[in-house]
């Protein structure tokens, strides 16, 4: 895991343009592997999901349980400090009062005590034909208005298609949508549920959905870092 040479002011003035930044070369190719191979044991996840059920699409899911795997753990902890401050710029910007700590242990304990006390990082796999429609993971009360998907499988090697696509809907305009380029251990940060954007009368909010198109072949796994937890 390497947020080093991760270039933030970059990222950060990609984000407040776009809603959503890249994070090339995050976790290494064995890193990558490591979690995916996580998806087979059921003792490390708390619940799992088969989108078709629901509606939600076609592909599964599983939900960590406590404790996290030691890389999501320290993952969840050093994402959260970067980007804190961006949340709460853009909070301030939307006329949002609340503001986030600098910790994440803080954080979560001001979940906890509203009753949001089951962790969300979630490991998704994907095989030929399936596809995630687009939704917000919004799991109670107490939002992280960012969170990070990292994708563990190479595309044009294990899999094709399977692209993460954000829509952005704007007051009284047509949706703006975003192809978000992946490659194996790269990362991508993105709204949760809305942003701020500078308009002619001032900043506005948009809101955005993401999701995944259509897998055309081989399977895909991606790990999804949210900062909240659920009630």
């Amino acid at each position: 895991m390497d947020l080093k040479t991760v270039p933030w002011t970059d990222v950060f003035a990609e984000l407040d343009e776009r809603g959503s930044a890249r994070i090339e070369s995050v976790l290494t190719a064995d890193e990558s592997r490591a979690i995916a191979d996580l998806y087979d044991d059921d003792s490390r996840f708390r619940s799992h999901v088969v989108m078709a059920r629901h509606g939600f699409g076609r592909g599964e899911y599983k939900y960590f349980r406590y404790p996290l795997p030691d890389i999501l753990a320290e993952l969840r902890t050093a994402l959260y400090a970067r980007l804190a401050p961006q949340a709460n710029k853009w909070n301030e910007a939307m006329g949002i009062a609340v503001r986030y700590p600098e910790e994440h242990a803080a954080f979560l304990e001001r979940c906890h005590r509203a009753g949001q006390t089951r962790p969300t990082p979630l490991l998704l796999r994907y095989s030929t034909g399936d596809y995630n429609c687009l939704h917000q993971d919004l799991y109670g009360e107490h939002v992280f208005p960012l969170q990070v998907a990292f994708l563990l499988a190479e595309p044009g090697v294990d899999f094709t298609g399977g692209e993460f696509v954000l829509t952005e809907q704007r007051p009284r305009m047509q949706s703006r949508v975003e192809v978000v380029p992946l490659r194996l251990g790269d990362g991508v940060i993105f709204a949760v549920h809305h942003r701020p954007v500078r308009g002619a009368r001032g900043v506005y909010r948009v809101k955005l959905r993401h999701g995944v198109s259509r897998l055309q072949s081989g399977r895909r796994h991606t790990v999804g870092v949210i900062f909240h937890d659920a009630a």
